[in-house]
């Protein structure tokens, strides 16, 4: 397969919705390697517009589920040394920068910047607006029962009208799975957030996908904790200077200083020699 430069190298159409008229504009978007992971270049409005377009259209089981999946320091070092995990990465429909280094990398090392962090405590409240003005609709499956349940409870409140199709914690077997499955298509949920921890919701996201009718499945690691006030967010400055993680290991070192000490050199050092302005072209086909 012949490897072409960005400016000439991948892009992909998307859908994206008016919400007064209803109607579909075509438009495209790029992805640059960045960390050696394929990444979209979009902002935080033009991924919730990707979203509807591709949930409506997944309505009926006329698409196969898109496969949305983080990037920020923890899963571009674990790609990096497991190529287990790495695999699941390349089956990704789409990769966004949940991450702040990801974005800082692209706009120094590539011709082609992310616009902008689309941190997936964020992406949440975009979705979730943007489901309540298109009757989408949400499966929250991961965390403690309680974590889950006021999860759910927290976006109905805020946002009064949104379908909350499902819930479920994340405390299952293996062999459970293909029944919570069946819970999530019976449910009709048209995006399933995924907050297992990594690896295991990618893990999860690549078994599954085939059983699976909502038109995006979301990994979204301890996000159920944030929207309940369990994880708080760094103050902005931290989060725009790529600092949010010395914020988390300030506020939890016992549960991340051995995570950030093997992981940070290994993304650090990711960053800096495998993000380029270059991508190995795939077709469409393989996006859904």
């Amino acid at each position: 397969m012949r490897v072409l430069p960005s400016h000439a190298g991948t892009v992909r159409s998307f859908a994206v919705q008016n919400t007064s008229e209803r109607r579909t504009a075509h438009r495209r978007y790029r992805e640059i390697m960045v960390g050696g992971l394929r990444t979209a270049c979009l902002s935080r409005q033009q991924l919730t517009s990707l979203m509807v377009g591709d949930c409506l259209a997944a309505r009926g089981g006329r698409r196969r589920p898109k496969l949305v999946f983080a990037s920020n320091g923890h899963a571009i070092a674990l790609a990096a040394t497991d190529s287990q995990f790495r695999r699941c990465f390349e089956d990704a429909s789409l990769i966004h920068a949940d991450g702040q280094p990801i974005v800082l990398a692209s706009k120094f090392l590539t011709q082609h910047p992310i616009p902008e962090r689309s941190a997936t405590t964020d992406f949440i409240y975009d979705a979730a607006r943007s489901a309540l003005d298109h009757g989408l609709s949400f499966f929250l499956l991961g965390g403690r029962e309680a974590v889950n349940a006021r999860c759910s409870d927290a976006l109905g409140k805020r946002y009064p009208g949104l379908q909350i199709a499902g819930r479920r914690n994340g405390y299952f077997k293996a062999e459970d799975e293909a029944a919570i499955c069946d819970i999530v298509n019976a449910s009709g949920a048209d995006i399933l957030w995924v907050g297992l921890g990594v690896p295991l919701e990618y893990e999860f996201c690549i078994r599954n996908r085939h059983r699976l009718n909502a038109g995006w499945i979301v990994t979204c690691g301890g996000c159920f904790n944030f929207v309940i006030g369990e994880y708080t967010r760094a103050p902005r400055w931290m989060q725009a200077c790529a600092l949010e993680w010395l914020y988390r290991l300030w506020r939890e070192p016992r549960r991340l200083f051995w995570r950030y000490t093997i992981t940070n050199p290994l993304a650090t050092f990711a960053l800096l020699t495998r993000t380029a302005s270059i991508v190995v072209p795939r077709s469409a086909a393989t996006t859904s």
